[in-house]
């Protein structure tokens, strides 16, 4: 079974991600099931299969135990690492009936680069009912207008390939509003590729706010050029064409390509053919209509 481990910062899209490329799958003939693994999501945009605050949430785990949000967030997942059978039992029937998974986990970076816990309950899945499973981790293109910024994301997104262990794709979501936050310095592939960091060291030392903290900024930067590993892609949730080239990279990341070719070659061509009735825009207006008026 195919699924996909939805990650970012908090205000990365996650949630409209999970929303948007549900959608999308279900055009291209997929059945798909997104499961909501954060206890603090209340107000789900998509119809959920799994929700995880019916096993604990985030609001009374914080008066229970009077912790902040960060803490809760990090008991939350203890407990449903110890409380994983919860979990298996409820995919067990979603993966008998051959689902494609979407896990929208939360947005809290301390659970994907330093805490063990998430990273334990992605493993356990993948070990106990045999997923294949690709992480994708949101970055909101914004970032790229501030170098101090963009080498930060570089640095988490590292970090994150690095301690979860899976295939892995990173994305630079909210691509379509990227040039309402200013004129970047170099051209949009320059970030997607993560080319020659050296040419962010000039954008540094314009900027007074960064003065000492320059050359920590360039050890960085040598860390991750040393690695290799962090590129982006780029999505446009709105669009067909830009869902659709992720869709395609993502099959080849989690081996879905490979599990059925003459089913993915049916899935391609209508990526391919125009066109394709993706409505996210009428649909997504629908939902925060009734998110008001809820």
């Amino acid at each position: 079974m195919f699924g996909q481990v939805v990650i970012g910062p908090p205000g990365s899209g996650k949630t409209t991600y999970c929303n948007g490329m549900s959608q999308f799958l279900t055009l291209l003939g997929r059945k798909v099931a997104v499961v909501n693994l954060d206890p603090a999501n209340d107000r789900l945009p998509y119809e959920c299969a799994v929700n995880v605050e019916d096993l604990i949430k985030l609001s009374d785990v914080m008066i229970e135990h009077s912790l902040g949000p960060n803490g809760g967030l990090v008991y939350c997942m203890d407990y449903l690492e110890k409380n994983l059978d919860w979990l298996e039992s409820k995919l067990l029937p979603l993966i008998r009936d051959d689902h494609y998974l979407l896990f929208d986990f939360p947005g809290q970076v301390e659970l994907f680069s330093l805490h063990s816990n998430a990273k334990n309950v992605i493993s356990k899945l993948v070990r106990d009912l045999d997923l294949r499973l690709a992480a994708v981790h949101l970055v909101d293109s914004h970032l790229c207008s501030d170098p101090g910024k963009y080498v930060s994301a570089l640095l988490l997104s590292l970090t994150t390939m690095i301690h979860l262990e899976l295939p892995h794709i990173n994305v630079l979501s909210k691509i379509d509003l990227i040039e309402s936050y200013g004129k970047l310095a170099y051209n949009l592939e320059f970030y997607t590729d993560v080319q020659d960091l050296s040419y962010l060291q000039y954008q540094l030392d314009q900027d007074p706010r960064s003065a000492k903290y320059r050359k920590l900024t360039k050890e960085l930067c040598n860390v991750i050029e040393d690695f290799s590993l962090v590129n982006f892609s780029t999505l446009d949730i709105q669009d067909r064409e830009s869902v659709g080239n992720l869709v395609k990279l993502i099959d080849k990341t989690n081996g879905y390509i490979f599990a059925g070719i003459q089913g993915s070659i049916v899935e391609f061509s209508k990526i391919a053919a125009a066109p394709l009735d993706w409505e996210y825009n009428r649909t997504a207006a629908v939902q925060d209509k009734y998110m008001k008026d809820d």
